[in-house]
C-alpha cells in the first residue's frame, strides 16, 4: 500500500483516526520525537484529547561519517548499539563514549529547551504513545520503545504514518502495539511520502507544547 500525505498535520490526523480505542484515556499520554513527531503527535494528542510531551531521541553517528549511526541514546537514558557500525571503530572504544558524552548533553539541552521550567510527565503505570513522522530503520524508535520501558510504562504503542518494512518488523519486536498507515514495497526515504515535508524547527516544537499544555491545563 502506498499512500501520500500532504504535511504531517494530514498525517498526524489520519492517524489519530485510527488511535480512537486511546481517546481520553486517563492513563495514557503521546510523546512525539523531535522535531518531525511533534506536529504528528500534537494532532494525535488534541484529537484524542490527550496530554502531549516530548520523548528525545538522540543518534550516534560513526566520528568519521555522522550519519551511519553507531546507535542511539534517548531521554531516561536507553541506549541502543549497532554492533556492526560499532566494530568499525577497531580498538579505537573510546570514540563512542566520546560521542554518547556529546550527544547526552545535546539531548538534556533539548529537554530543557523545549519543556521549559514544566518537568517531564510521569510514564510510571501509563501507557505511552510514541509518535514520529516516518520509520527508514527503526533505531531511532527502538531507543525511545526501550527509554519508556525503563521510565515505567506499562504498555508501549508506536504510531506512525509510514515505514520500511525492515523499520516495522523491527519496532514490532520491542513495542506492544504498532500503528502504521503505509508500508510501501519501495522504500528509500520518509519525506518522499509526503507533499511538504518541510524542517520542523525548535521554536515550532516548542509553540506545539505549550499549546497542548494550555489545552489540558484549562
Amino acid at each position: 500500500m502506498q499512500r501520500m500525505f500532504a504535511d504531517r498535520t494530514d498525517a498526524g490526523r489520519s492517524l489519530a483516526a485510527s488511535l480512537k480505542a486511546h481517546a481520553g484515556a486517563a492513563d495514557t499520554l503521546v510523546l512525539g520525537l523531535p522535531r518531525g513527531g511533534v506536529p504528528v503527535a500534537y494532532e494525535i494528542a488534541q484529537s484524542l484529547k490527550l496530554p502531549l510531551d516530548v520523548l528525545v531521541v538522540r543518534k550516534l553517528g560513526l566520528p568519521w561519517q555522522p550519519e551511519l549511526a553507531m546507535g542511539a541514546i534517548a531521554s531516561g537514558g536507553a541506549l541502543v548499539r549497532n554492533e556492526e557500525v560499532v566494530r568499525y571503530l577497531g580498538d579505537r572504544a573510546d570514540a563512542f563514549e566520546a560521542v554518547r558524552a556529546r550527544e547526552q548533553a545535546e539531548l538534556e539541552r533539548r529537554e530543557r529547551d523545549y519543556r521549559g521550567d514544566r518537568p517531564p510527565l510521569a510514564m510510571r503505570g501509563r501507557t505511552g504513545i510514541l509518535v514520529d513522522d516516518g520509520l527508514a530503520t527503526g533505531a531511532t524508535m527502538e531507543a525511545a520503545v526501550r527509554s519508556l520501558r525503563a521510565l515505567g510504562a506499562r504498555r508501549v504503542v508506536v504510531a506512525v504514518p509510514v515505514a520500511s518494512a525492515e523499520a516495522r518488523e523491527r519496532i514490532a519486536e520491542v513495542a506492544d502495539e504498532v500503528v502504521c498507515l503505509a508500508t510501501p514495497m519501495s522504500f528509500s526515504a520518509v519525506g518522499q511520502w509526503y507533499a511538504d515535508f518541510g524542517q520542523t524547527e525548535d521554536a515550532e516544537v516548542r509553540d506545539l507544547l505549550d499549546r497542548a499544555h494550555a489545552s489540558v491545563v484549562k
